[in-house]
């Protein structure tokens, strides 16, 4: 057959069959299946199969070292499916690239191997996110530094570490799987920017927020950029009142994009809600308890949006430091002030208010959130003593400002009883300290990755708390179990449209057609994480029904995302089927057009009802072993006879 005869089979007996076999309501339309078919045409070629089967960890709810940073694991992100990025900052690395320290890397979740990269320029405490477009931004840094951290002599590269000034650069990173990407430089920012923050819009441009000039343990007048501007440029930054007025801990501000279109912004004591087009802040109620933001440095995240909660965002903050704004100087003893135990979450799109939430079982500061495809949070890393940051004075710990490292991980979950949110019951301890300059993000697997480390100016490995080039694994509770192996999966989703239909097996279900009354589809962004934050995490589920079949298996109907791009913006994401709170593994997804640009907007079409074939539910039989693998294949084969034939038929026509 040509190419387009090709393509033509392929679409026929992939998409026009099954729609055809969907058509059992009086009232869809032929012209409802023609439009169905042109609009699916294009996700349907590249419908994808989950991949099966992770290895098995060896203890659950526990670390595994899985490989060398190359450089301190200061910022990391997920790629692609199977490479995270690492970026540290420029310092005396023993891998060299290009006749230089690396301080930048690419490490394979398959492999275990990591493979140095050229940044370029000084990324020490930058900011990042992902453009609609699935390229990856590394914005802002320091200037040129020599041996101990100093100041350069020339700030344009050279001996010893030839790290460029920083401070406006705009990195770009389009990611790969073939070893061949790597960093370049675009047209700077018109100001310097040390600890900014981004997070992706509507669009799929990036807001980029706060920073200072020269950076320092906090921020001061002199050298205050209390402005935020676009990528790509819409001309000069904009003033900011709430980074005006929150001196001196207005750095790395905690930016959330609402399904309301608006920016919620947190920094120091205050909060608002940026109207980014009117350039309008509206004041919210101020943080209770303590601060939040770098380097008081707690765990934050948006909590899932759901259809349950109606895509509605709260935002959830645990930990950091009870310190007043006129105590954040460098003359006291910072490593033995103890860190908050405090969780809030406020709604900002329905109430002002913050609400008091289960308090973490000691305190903590720098401890990660990082959402599970489960619905649950993981909380790791950070210290029960102290803050973020470092320097050279006769209080510190080596030069670490923080002390006491916590090990042992938590979880909290959302759907339990109100006290009883958080556990730790089951966790080993990992055998790393993680403080200052560590991070972490979710796998595809559903592991979590966890790097980094390093409270010192420059490379050092023999500090009380040294640079730490370790990467470790962490196995929550779900990891060993059978994962589902959904089939027809897209590889793009458009706001609005028709809905798809994913098939699970009765192994995927877990024995049991009921179970497919758990099922949910995930999709979910990773951020970047840096300084206790991961920049435009966040989860989203999609609303679905399901069809239960009489030989046990199911199909579960899935809306597209709901029209509105500022509840999952446009850019890589990745797509999850929970079934029981056991996740499938992963697959990368691009949400929008893959482009940057205001994204289309379509009707939602509705779903069928749930049903579960009448002489199946409650009387499932129960299938395993022999038993169950005999069973499964007789109905794959029953499957592909049928469907031979019936395309076969098609194309007779």
């Amino acid at each position: 057959m040509s190419g387009a005869s090709s393509q033509l089979f392929f679409f026929l007996s992939t998409a026009a069959l099954p729609t055809m076999l969907l058509l059992t309501s009086p009232k869809q339309t032929i012209s409802e299946l023609v439009l169905y078919l042109l609009c699916a045409a294009g996700y349907v070629r590249a419908a994808r199969n989950a991949s099966g089967q992770p290895k098995q960890a060896i203890k659950l709810n526990a670390f595994e070292l899985v490989g060398n940073s190359i450089g301190s694991g200061q910022q990391v992100f997920l790629g692609t499916e199977d490479k995270v990025y690492i970026v540290d900052k420029t310092e005396n690395n023993p891998t060299q690239i290009n006749g230089h320290p690396a301080w930048a890397a690419e490490w394979s979740a398959s492999s275990k191997q990591t493979r140095p990269m050229d940044v370029i320029t000084n990324t020490f405490c930058a900011g990042g996110s992902v453009l609609g477009n699935g390229t990856w931004l590394n914005v802002g840094g320091n200037q040129a530094v020599t041996y101990g951290g100093d100041a350069a002599t020339s700030q344009l590269g050279g001996a010893p570490y030839d790290d460029p000034d920083g401070g406006q650069s705009i990195r770009m990173l389009n990611p790969c799987d073939d070893g061949n990407c790597d960093w370049f430089l675009t047209a700077p920012m018109t100001t310097r920017r040390w600890y900014p923050t981004l997070e992706t819009l509507q669009d799929g441009s990036v807001i980029i927020a706060g920073g200072c000039m020269y950076g320092g343990y906090v921020n001061d007048a002199a050298q205050n950029n209390p402005t935020y501007e676009f990528f790509p440029s819409r001309g000069q930054p904009v003033l900011s009142p709430i980074l005006q007025t929150t001196l001196p801990i207005n750095l790395y501000p905690l930016l959330w994009l609402l399904p309301s279109g608006k920016l919620f912004v947190q920094s120091g004591w205050k909060t608002v809600l940026l109207d980014m087009d009117q350039n309008v802040e509206t004041p919210l109620q101020d943080m209770p308890d303590a601060v939040r933001v770098y380097p008081a440095s707690a765990g934050s995240t948006m909590l899932p949006l759901t259809p349950d909660n109606n895509y509605t965002a709260s935002i959830m903050f645990c930990g950091g430091s009870n310190i007043s704004t006129e105590q954040w100087t460098q003359n006291w003893d910072i490593p033995h002030w103890p860190a908050s135990s405090s969780c809030v979450q406020i709604t900002p799109d329905q109430s002002p208010n913050y609400v008091e939430l289960d308090a973490l079982p000691e305190g903590r500061t720098m401890g990660n959130l990082i959402l599970l495809p489960d619905g649950r949070v993981l909380c790791l890393n950070g210290a029960k003593t102290g803050t973020a940051g470092y320097g050279n004075t006769t209080f510190t710990i080596g030069q670490s400002y923080a002390d006491q490292p916590l090990l042992t991980p938590l979880v909290y979950d959302p759907k339990a009883p109100a006290t009883e949110r958080w556990s730790l019951d089951g966790f080993s301890s990992s055998i790393i300290p993680r403080m200052y300059h560590s991070s972490a993000t979710l796998l595809p697997d559903g592991s979590v990755f966890v790097a980094g480390s390093n409270p010192n100016s420059d490379m050092n490995i023999t500090a009380p708390y040294p640079t730490e080039y370790r990467i470790e694994r962490f196995y929550p509770s779900y990891y060993n179990q059978r994962r589902p192996e959904p089939q027809g999966l897209p590889n793009q989703l458009s706001y609005g449209g028709f809905y798809f239909n994913i098939s699970l097996t009765l192994a995927d279900l877990f024995g049991n057609v009921d179970n497919v009354q758990t099922a949910k589809v995930i999709i979910m962004r990773t951020g970047f994480s840096t300084h206790t934050m991961n920049m435009g995490m966040r989860s989203v589920q999609l609303q679905s029904s399901f069809t239960g079949n009489s030989d046990g298996s199911a199909v579960v109907h899935v809306n597209q995302l709901p029209p509105n791009a500022a509840i999952m913006p446009p850019g890589p994401a990745l797509l999850f089927v929970v079934v029981n709170d056991v996740p499938s593994i992963g697959i990368q997804v691009m949400c929008g057009s893959g482009k940057i640009e205001e994204q289309s907007m379509m009707p939602v079409q509705n779903l069928p009802a749930s049903n579960i074939n009448s002489q199946q539910a409650g009387g499932q039989k129960q299938i395993s072993g022999t038993s169950f693998l005999v069973h499964s294949a007789r109905n794959w084969l029953v499957f592909m006879m049928k469907y031979v034939g019936a395309v076969s038929a098609i194309l007779l026509l």
